[in-house]
């Protein structure tokens, strides 16, 4: 059998390029639910607070909004990053097997929480 494709190359040729396409088919013919979900949604957060190093803004800004969206459902762990040009970015990770959509209302049910405290606090300060 191997010498029949090795004397007639264009045959292999022609049964490779048919198994290719073939499937291509196949694989545009299935259905999304067939994909296993394997990445973690994640929600990212970025604050400014001008002028502020790293301590000030894990102080005013980090740990408060941390302590907000610890109680947040199916989060799985969160990570902050502040750096010494005012800006912080929060990440928060959500269990595979849930519902992005939903992991987002319930985040950012929490983050107007945390807007509404933060708000209240300003304007008692000054």
């Amino acid at each position: 059998m191997s010498t029949f494709f090795i004397r007639r190359p264009i045959v292999a040729i022609v049964i490779a390029v048919v198994t290719v396409l073939g499937g291509l088919v196949a694989m545009r013919a299935l259905p999304i639910a067939q994909f296993p979900d394997i990445i973690p949604p994640q929600i990212t957060v970025t604050a400014t607070y001008n002028g502020a190093d790293a301590l000030t803004i894990e102080q005013a800004v980090a740990a408060p909004l941390e302590q907000q969206m610890n109680g947040v459902d199916n989060m799985l762990y969160m990570q902050s990053t502040n750096a010494n040009d005012g800006t912080m970015q929060l990440v928060v990770t959500f269990d595979v097997a849930t519902d992005p959509n939903i992991d987002q209302v319930t985040f950012r049910t929490a983050w107007h929480r945390r807007r509404r405290t933060c708000r209240r606090m300003s304007t008692r300060s000054v």
